[in-house]
């Protein structure tokens, strides 16, 4: 598991345990992930935060490498 699997699984497990956590996540991601995390991402990246139904599922295709907004490729 890379690094940031390690923190998005973090991220998810904190959110299904804290629901005030959650909801800043869902209103304001970046921000929370700064609160939370002291992970401070740069004004260009955007976070879209989606949580999946019983009968809805979401599939995230991974930006290519050299398309990485961050130098260590981690955002």
């Amino acid at each position: 598991m890379n690094e940031r699997q390690e923190i998005q699984n973090k991220i998810i497990e904190k959110a299904m345990t804290d629901d005030v956590f959650k909801k800043a996540l869902q209103e304001n991601p970046k921000q929370a992930l700064k609160d939370e995390f002291d992970i401070d991402l740069p004004e260009d990246v955007k976070i879209e935060v989606l949580e999946e139904t019983s009968n809805k599922y979401y599939i995230t295709l991974p930006a290519c490498p050299e398309e990485s907004p961050t130098s260590d490729g981690m955002w």
